[in-house]
């Protein structure tokens, strides 16, 4: 029997709207009691840098926010989104981060492959040697982490709290997406429930919950000293 997840497919925010949802999804994860995949987009070219990063590491001309979660510089221009919020307790939360990144980012390889893309997963770790507070994501790949044509396309980062495990990925071919953003969202919903054997249910956010994200905005995402935080 198909587990069941909830699906919010989301319309472009601001860079700091967008963190702050994810992590609010996070936070009320215990609540919903159910994996939630929210795929969404952003209202302006961006990049997010991971937790441990320095602001300044940012590129010029981007609107630039922090995320909660780890890794490199990622540009969100023409990228694909998307983040998955796993109450704990879940399975997959109680998996070690590369074998939780092998399952989902074997979802978004099966997703690609049924494109036309042969994506493949990455054997490999970032060297010892690579600066980890200015590196940009897809630069560097990673176990698991997907790659078309040797060039990484796919990165992610996690974020493991009492309430769950926040997963956020992002999809770059280094120009505009080859296909409709339509086409890859249904691409990447199907191919989680043949992967990972789940059926979707659409998901509204509350208006609880969009009180809490504006709040998170207004106190953490949209503000210097998060941005700034060293």
């Amino acid at each position: 029997m198909a587990e069941s997840w909830l699906f919010w497919n989301d319309t472009p925010h601001s860079p700091a709207w967008n963190m702050a949802a994810d992590e609010a999804l996070l936070q009320n994860a215990p609540a919903t009691g159910t994996p939630l995949l929210r795929c969404y987009a952003w209202d302006r070219p961006a990049v997010s840098i991971g937790y441990v990063q320095r602001l300044d590491a940012a590129p010029e001309g981007f609107a630039a926010v922090r995320r909660p979660t780890g890794g490199g510089i990622v540009y969100h221009d023409y990228d694909f989104t998307f983040s998955v919020a796993f109450p704990m307790g879940h399975w997959l939360t109680g998996l070690d981060r590369t074998q939780s990144y092998n399952w989902l980012n074997r979802s978004l390889q099966a997703a690609l492959q049924a494109l036309g893309f042969p994506a493949e997963l990455s054997a490999r770790e970032i060297p010892h040697s690579v600066e980890r507070a200015t590196m940009v994501c897809f630069t560097n790949p990673t176990r698991y982490d997907l790659l078309l044509e040797g060039r990484k396309v796919a990165g992610s980062a996690q974020r493991r709290t009492s309430d769950g495990l926040l997963h956020q990925a992002s999809l770059h071919f280094g120009k505009p997406l080859p296909m409709p953003r339509e086409a890859m969202t249904g691409a990447l919903v199907k191919a989680l429930g043949t992967v990972m054997e789940v059926s979707m249910e659409d998901f509204s956010p509350s208006q609880t919950l969009l009180d809490e994200i504006t709040r998170l905005v207004d106190t953490k995402y949209g503000t210097d000293a998060w941005n700034n935080l060293r």
